[in-house]
């Protein structure tokens, strides 16, 4: 279980997470995803817990139906814990169709729960990663700022989710690694308003007019920059174009499956 902190300084390991032990089939492992993970988590931040669970073989077999997705809440020590899983199978297929968004949750360095699989789950991973992941990434940010815009307060939470998305598969696609934390990816890209703009939204004011002495023209063309940023990137990738881990994944499932014992 990960000991990292979020910025008030409260260890996000030493949670109880009783939501977790409330879920019907083993899980395979959970991470903190959402602004902890993206690195501007405000006081009052929830907690996105994501995942996998694995239905057993014998509810899979038979006729019964099985959910292959659970999603659970709960309020705990003051905060909201919204938990999503989706069964192995729906989640791995996910990872061999270019989703950038189990990518995230399993390289998350948040970890909250680990069966013990999730090391050999990121290897696999790994194999997955392609460059058509440049696709998942410039769709969703152009999901995130069509939102920004049609809006009329420009809100700081939502220009943040855009240039985050985008920063993140520019650098999946130079380096091969999943970097979701806008600070560490900053450090590359040393986009100068990106510290103004975490510290207006951790301080409460995500709500508010966008800070950085900067409007929607200037926003504008930062958002056309990196995602042209992000067309050169995927274009020069030495990324494959196909995952590679698909017969591993099957493997990996049918153990999971048929796995009598978990944690």
């Amino acid at each position: 279980m990960s000991t990292r902190k979020f910025h008030s300084g409260r260890d996000i390991g030493s949670r109880p997470y009783t939501i977790l032990g409330r879920q019907p089939h083993p899980l395979l492992f959970v991470t903190l995803s959402g602004s902890h993970l993206y690195g501007f988590p405000s006081a009052d931040s929830d907690f996105d817990l994501r995942g996998v669970h694995v239905v057993p073989a014998e509810s899979v077999l038979g006729l019964s139906q099985f959910p292959e997705t659970i999603e659970a809440e709960t309020e705990e020590d003051g905060f909201e814990d919204e938990l999503v899983t989706h069964d192995a199978r729906k989640y791995f297929s996910l990872l061999l169709k270019n989703n950038g968004y189990v990518l995230e949750q399993i390289f998350s360095p948040l970890v909250i729960f680990d069966s013990g699989h999730l090391e050999e789950l990121r290897a696999i991973a790994r194999t997955c990663i392609t460059s058509n992941h440049s696709l998942h990434y410039k769709g969703f940010g152009y999901k995130e700022w069509a939102q920004f815009v049609k809006r009329p307060t420009k809100h700081v939470k939502r220009i943040l989710y855009v240039f985050r998305v985008l920063m993140t598969g520019i650098h999946l696609m130079n380096t091969g690694e999943v970097e979701a934390n806008i600070l560490k990816l900053n450090e590359t890209f040393r986009l100068p308003y990106i510290p103004e703009l975490i510290q207006q939204k951790i301080e409460g004011y995500e709500h508010d007019e966008l800070a950085a002495g900067h409007g929607l023209d200037f926003y504008t063309k930062e958002y056309v920059k990196l995602e042209n940023m992000l067309e050169e990137a995927a274009g020069s990738s030495h990324l494959p174009k196909e995952p590679r881990g698909r017969e591993e994944l099957n493997q990996l499932l049918i153990r999971m499956r048929l796995k009598n014992t978990w944690p």
